[in-house]
């Protein structure tokens, strides 16, 4: 465990106390003051409602669109169904970035619905509630409908047996059993939404801000580092409980049921009824999932005249104002940045993992929560952090190509616990030990034992972390080099220029970063598991 805990000393924990430390100091003294000022002021008042009720409503409507697709891929076989878990986990894995843009192309000023319609119309909160909903469809999906897929449906029969209508048997026996799970899942769509910064950041303009946009723009516009200490205070807060409550939920939903194998469980849709749900959820999926991305790519394609590759042919060119390097050289970057951050992730994860398998206690469980904080604590805040505290030897990384990958680990580890966790919770302790009692180092019985049980899943949370850390953007707009830019910067970048050239490139490097990441989860999808975690 001693790596992993020095890795989030230094890299998480020392940046974001030092960034929030600077603010509330003043020549000395703490300002604790500043505090209730902030938190008083009328407009920081707007900025934490807008962040909790778009959280809310996120939620709920992420929930009411995603429990139907849950049950679909739990209860209903049916051809193509892994296709489409891999169609509707692809949103998932995008940058933050990229859907923005997609669904800036669809529902923003100058996108589809304003040239179908000829009307104006501000649909962006809309267009962010939807986005929203675009991205964590797959939470609730793979959340819900991993644990829906294991409960023995016999006791529902048994139910219906008893003389209980369908809706009853569901209401008092499937529902108490997915309960944990749906509560799990939707604490971290909150979680998600009350964090968001690309989408919000893109969608959103002056008149809408999270916390997240607000401690970005507090931080690198307003250089106000008070208020922004003050608000990611608030935020770590309301993370941190969210968080507490979901490992209750996880640890509920771990102890109190009995599963069975999920292939026993699916059948061929029966009935008007499943027919009916399974093609609701198909056409969920083709509006909801596939139109914002097909969207981006028309738009990418989209020139003066008709459609063409001049948008992506233009991102090998640079004006020297906005790209020091051909935009195209994101690409480059971002593949060999990922790369870097996946080894990490995978090395401290995987570390992290095995630690919380063979140990138990409240230390444990509080170093469990302490590697999901990455996702919900704000990464702007972690970025600036290293700015300022990774500045002098022995860490003096302003300069160095290591610091990049560090901020984007940061938020792959959570993926590779989340993913190596059940597995290894699997392998029967007694095999290690029969293996010790015959003379094998714990080296060589990791490798005899445990790799190969595992292998498939740290290949899957090896994807996951990859294709995460290809889309970071909150902590790396401030520490990406100007001549090495990864995509999401480039992507914003382009999008804060005036003109249609711009606009049609950012469209075309979304579209190649969507490409890239959903290449990554088709890949993925060819060797999951049942087993391999909750993502």
């Amino acid at each position: 465990m001693a790596l992993p805990v020095v890795f989030f000393a230094l890299f998480f924990a020392y940046p974001v106390a030092a960034i929030v430390g600077r603010g509330l100091k003043d020549g000395g003294g703490w300002q604790f003051g500043r505090v209730g000022q902030v938190l008083t002021d009328p407009d920081v008042l707007d900025v934490l409602w807008f962040t909790t009720w778009q959280a809310l409503a996120s939620t709920a409507l992420t929930l009411l669109l995603a429990l139907p697709g849950a049950y679909v891929f739990a209860r209903l076989d049916f051809p193509g169904k892994q296709l489409l878990r891999a169609v509707v986990t692809v949103p998932f894995v995008l940058p933050t970035v990229v859907v923005g843009t997609a669904f800036l192309a669809l529902l923003g000023r100058g996108g589809l619905l304003d040239d179908l319609w000829g009307v104006r119309l501000d649909t962006t909160v809309w267009a962010i509630l939807l986005a929203h909903v675009f991205f964590n469809y797959a939470v609730v999906v793979r959340t819900v409908g991993g644990l829906w897929s294991q409960l023995d449906p016999r006791q529902e029969e048994a139910a219906r047996v008893l003389g209980a209508s369908r809706f009853g048997a569901w209401r008092r026996v499937v529902l108490p059993a997915l309960g944990p799970a749906v509560a799990a899942a939707a604490l971290m769509v909150f979680l998600f939404t009350f964090t968001s910064f690309g989408v919000v950041q893109i969608l959103g303009g002056p008149a809408y801000s999270t916390l997240e946009v607000e401690i970005y723009r507090q931080t690198a516009q307003l250089l106000d580092l008070p208020t922004a200490a003050v608000l990611t205070l608030v935020q770590f807060a309301a993370v941190g409980a969210v968080l507490a409550v979901h490992g209750w939920t996880v640890r509920r939903r771990e102890g109190a049921l009995r599963l069975v194998d999920p292939a026993l469980t699916a059948r061929r849709p029966r009935g008007a009824g499943q027919r009916a749900v399974l093609g609701g959820v198909l056409l969920t999926v083709l509006l909801l999932v596939l139109l914002p991305l097909a969207v981006l790519l028309e738009r990418s394609l989209s020139v003066p005249g008709g459609h063409g590759l001049d948008h992506y042919r233009s991102l090998g060119t640079t004006d020297g104002g906005t790209f020091l390097v051909p935009p195209v050289q994101a690409v480059w970057n971002s593949l060999q940045y990922a790369l870097a951050a996946t080894a990490i992730a995978v090395a401290v994860g995987g570390l992290a993992a095995a630690a919380l398998t063979r140990r138990a206690g409240r230390v444990v469980r509080a170093f469990d929560a302490l590697l999901m904080l990455p996702l919900g604590v704000s990464a702007v805040t972690v970025g600036f952090g290293f700015l300022i505290t990774l500045d002098e030897p022995p860490l003096d990384l302003r300069t160095s190509w290591i610091l990049v990958p560090l901020a984007q680990a940061l938020v792959g580890v959570p993926f590779v616990v989340r993913t190596m966790l059940p597995v290894l919770r699997a392998v029967d302790g007694r095999l290690r030990e029969a293996a010790a009692v015959l003379g094998a180092s714990p080296l060589r019985a990791w490798r005899e034992v445990d790799l190969p049980m595992v292998r498939r899943a740290l290949l899957v949370a090896a994807g996951f972390a990859f294709a995460v850390s290809l889309g970071e953007f909150g902590a790396t707009v401030f520490i990406a080099r100007p001549d090495r830019p990864t995509l999401p910067v480039a992507v914003a970048r382009l999008l804060g220029r005036p003109g249609e050239t711009s606009y049609g490139q950012a469209m075309a490097l979304s579209t190649v970063l969507m490409v890239v990441c959903a290449v990554a989860l088709l890949v993925l999808e060819r060797v999951r598991t049942d087993r391999s975690g909750e993502f």
